[in-house]
């Protein structure tokens, strides 16, 4: 398994869904619900996450190629979106990519299952997480490196559910300080996964400039 792609699968999957920063969030859309109901939907959530990061993984190339579009296309405009969410963490605010706009907000207390919508798509497996996957899976070649993918998605998975699961009793202990400064901090690392993919395609499409 090539650990250094599974770490850096991780570490882009934690920075761009970052299960710390949207905990408030999970928090307050299942707050009128009892224990069991919130961790059944900390569940729901998980799951709909997993399966949706092994769809983006696996059948993202089919897809492309359904449309004609060039892989590395892809990854420009992908890095592009993975670098606007990047810049709205590092301030302090939220992308509406992932976090949705104010008329969508405006909804979300009268779903009748928040597990789907907004908690898993779009808030966790929005746009810029399925680009990252897409691009991800692209990258990966040989055994060792899909190796890799799949356990940096996996890891990524339990440590969300986790999480979600644990999460009335972290909300005690994770201040807004210790949120803020993680937000921050996981948009420097988000920023530089993306500036990676745009020059990577950038000189795979302009061989000149390298």
């Amino acid at each position: 398994m090539d650990f250094v792609f599974a770490t850096k699968v991780f570490a882009a999957l934690f920075a761009i869904m970052n299960p710390i920063a949207n905990l408030p969030i999970f928090l307050s859309l299942t707050s009128d619900m009892n224990l069991v109901d919130q961790r059944r939907t900390a569940v729901l959530v998980t799951l709909t996450v997993a399966v949706g990061c092994a769809i983006s993984a696996a059948a993202g190339a089919a897809i492309l190629s359904f449309f004609g579009i060039d892989v590395e296309h892809f990854r420009l405009a992908g890095g592009l979106i993975v670098l606007l969410i990047a810049l709205s963490m590092l301030h302090g605010s939220e992308s509406t990519t992932h976090g949705g706009t104010s008329v969508e907000k405006a909804g979300w207390q009268s779903v009748e299952n928040v597990a789907f919508y907004p908690l898993a798509i779009p808030i966790l497996l929005g746009p810029g997480t399925i680009s990252t996957l897409v691009i991800f899976a692209q990258q990966a070649g040989g055994a060792a490196q899909i190796t890799g993918l799949s356990a940096g998605v996996a890891v990524f998975v339990v440590i969300l559910g986790a999480t979600l699961i644990s999460g009335p009793f972290l909300a005690h202990y994770l201040s807004a300080t210790v949120m803020s400064v993680t937000k921050r901090l996981m948009g420097m690392v988000l920023a530089a996964i993306a500036m990676e993919m745009i020059i990577g395609s950038l000189r795979a499409l302009l061989p000149g400039i390298a």
